[in-house]
């Protein structure tokens, strides 16, 4: 079931991205240009999610189809290069919340000084040479204007989302003693918000409990 969710997720990012650029209008009155904006967001989340999930051995059993689908989600997403992201989250779940965590932050913990020092762990030169290359090919088919909405604009709304709920709400301080040696709490129980959210990512704390869960299967561990 791995492999099917994955496959349902990037065809339908695919999919959903064309049909935006060729179909649908940057209009702000149009309520379908919002909703189809919003979707394709979501799933630029689902992307990361399914790399996330190949990080774990959870997309499949097979090594190389695991690593392949992970790597295309975590290119489809931004560029990013699959096996330094799984390095670092590797390290993430070693130690959590602490100074050898890479995605935690010691200093401040506002939100977007948080958020840029997690986004400087994974950005490279290679990344915005790739994004400039697919975007320069992307206009000989689009404008501008439909590139930067359509398909920038909600990647990067994306990295918001999945840090809220997957590294600043769960991780940050204060951390008690229900949150245990995984430093991580969890969002209220409530499996329809949190798919909506983040992919069940919310529920976090069982997460880095049962890391063996696929996220399509988190609920059933916070239930």
């Amino acid at each position: 079931m791995g492999i099917v969710y994955a496959l349902i997720i990037l065809v339908s990012w695919g999919v959903h991205l064309v049909y935006m650029l060729l179909n649908q209008p940057v209009d702000g009155s149009d309520p379908w240009f919002w909703l189809h904006f919003l979707v394709q967001t979501w799933l630029f989340t689902g992307l990361f999610i399914t790399a996330h999930d190949a990080m774990h051995g959870l997309v499949s059993k097979n090594r190389f189809v695991n690593t392949t689908l992970g790597t295309i989600g975590s290119l489809f997403y931004a560029g990013l290069w699959y096996p330094k992201l799984r390095k670092k989250h590797y390290l993430h779940h070693l130690y959590p919340g602490t100074s050898e965590d890479p995605d935690y932050s010691t200093g401040s913990q506002n939100f977007f000084v948080w958020w840029c020092r997690f986004m400087i762990q994974y950005i490279t030169i290679w990344q915005f040479l790739i994004m400039a290359v697919l975007f320069n090919i992307g206009l000989i088919w689009f404008s501008e204007l439909q590139l930067i909405v359509l398909w920038i604009i909600p990647s990067i709304l994306s990295t918001f989302q999945l840090f809220y709920f997957g590294t600043y709400a769960p991780h940050r301080l204060p951390h008690t003693e229900e949150m245990g040696l995984h430093k991580a709490r969890s969002q209220r129980n409530n499996h329809l918000i949190a798919l909506i959210t983040c992919y069940f990512f919310g529920y976090h704390l069982e997460h880095h409990e049962s890391p063996g869960t696929p996220w399509w299967q988190l609920y059933r561990i916070k239930k």
